[in-house]
């Protein structure tokens, strides 16, 4: 979450930032946050002044009662239970006035970036770079549903049958290309220095809020109820949150980490969206890359953060493009995001992919993610950075649809050693 530091700081730039991200009655909100620190700043005031009047007199009780003027030294003694019970009420009002600050906080999304384009909405935001060959595939090419029902690799109404939509039932062929993509990836974030982690994929409420799925996403989470536990959305809620309330050493930044789940969305009010196939699932698989950084450092960490997820995209043999999102289609945590996309051509349209995030210090400061500087060993807020690397569903759909043949679907070079053969029969 902001910290009251920025706002206090510079309140106008705070109130744009807001606007930037199309955040409604912004200047509202933080006027409402700045009240409430008014009334902890005063009560606290309050119990300062009568804590230094209570140990005032509490040192002239003892002289009194050395000069024998025990009258005077009961009415000191009463007058400091008195001020006892106000500092107590005191206290309770600065801590009420502190739990509705970070309450009003907690609802107030990150600053995006300078570099952040204004708009609302995907058509506003802006494509940086494209890469890979469109493929030419012949007239009428199957969507990866036909095709995955062509060759018996992935059963929908299984799914249905034993689940719902939009959990799919990966068989043969099918389940061996999750595996394989999963560990193609897993081994290039290994080898690009990131420790692999393998977390639990239902989390507690603190962790939901320490990486702000909560209480943003809510709606989006599965909630068992019973045990107040979630179903995570991505890794990078349990790998983020193995830092929570940490400090860590400067020495040893940037943490790089990397993980495979299983992810669970409820996807709440998308249907009918682009829901077809593997194209919106309530579960599946993805890869996740977390980094904790210094603030020095996060950029050019974010930068080299693109760089792997991209490099995944060129091994694979994919069409490719990468967008800076706009103000209003970022995340709530997000101060800066790219999405990558993949081209479908049989289908006509792109496919999110992956998108990758610097927080500045949004997350750390609400799970006091901290770090010691090596020099003069002051405690810093970290920066965090995440991005998908890579989420599968979308990418089977573009190699099935994409790779599609006469004899079968092609399997890129770099994936071959993983799945044992050239072609999909």
């Amino acid at each position: 979450m902001l910290t009251i530091k920025q706002i206090l700081d510079d309140k106008a730039a705070v109130v744009r930032g807001l606007q930037k991200k199309c955040f409604p009655n912004a200047e509202a909100a933080i006027d409402a946050v700045l009240a409430a620190d008014e009334r902890r700043r005063e009560a606290q005031k309050q119990a300062d002044d009568l804590k230094a009047e209570m140990g005032k007199i509490s040192k002239e009780i003892g002289g009194l009662m050395k000069q024998g003027l025990r009258d005077e030294a009961e009415k000191a003694k009463a007058r400091v239970a008195e001020l006892k019970e106000e500092t107590r009420h005191c206290d309770e009002a600065r801590k009420q006035a502190e739990d509705e600050r970070t309450q009003l906080l907690l609802q107030i999304p990150n600053l995006p970036y300078d570099e952040v384009p204004e708009g609302r909405a995907a058509e506003d935001n802006v494509v940086v770079r494209e890469g890979g060959k469109l493929i030419d595939l012949p007239e009428n090419p199957l969507p990866h549903w036909e095709l995955a029902k062509k060759y018996d690799l992935i059963d929908f109404d299984l799914g249905v049958k034993i689940s719902g939509a939009g959990f799919p039932v990966y068989k043969g062929w099918g389940a061996r290309l999750q595996r394989a993509l999963i560990n193609f990836f897993l081994d290039e974030a290994r080898a690009a220095g990131y420790v692999e982690i393998m977390p639990p994929t239902v989390v507690n409420a603190a962790s939901g809020y320490g990486t702000g799925q909560l209480p943003d996403k809510e709606g989006q989470m599965y909630h068992c109820e019973v045990d107040d536990l979630y179903l995570i959305p991505t890794a990078e809620v349990p790998v983020t949150n193995i830092f929570r309330d940490e400090i860590l050493k400067e020495a040893d930044l940037p943490v790089k980490c990397c993980a495979y789940t299983q992810c669970f969305r409820r996807e709440a009010g998308s249907y009918g969206k682009d829901v077809r196939g593997l194209n919106r699932l309530h579960e599946f698989s993805k890869i996740e890359i977390v980094r904790i950084d210094t603030p020095e450092h996060s950029r050019a960490s974010h930068q080299e953060m693109l760089d792997h997820v991209e490099g995944l995209l060129k091994k694979l043999e994919l069409p490719y493009r990468i967008l800076r999102l706009c103000g209003g289609d970022m995340s709530f945590t997000a101060a800066i995001c790219y999405d990558f996309e993949v081209y479908s051509e049989a289908q006509g349209r792109w496919l999110e992919v992956s998108s990758v995030s610097n927080f500045d210090s949004y997350q750390s400061n609400r799970m006091q993610c901290r770090y010691r500087c090596t020099e003069d060993k002051k405690i810093q807020l970290c920066h965090t950075l995440n991005g998908s690397a890579l989420a599968l569903p979308r990418i089977v759909a573009a190699l099935l649809e994409d790779f599609q043949t006469p004899e079968g679907i092609r399997i890129p070079k770099a994936l071959q050693p993983y799945m044992g053969t050239d072609m999909i029969k």
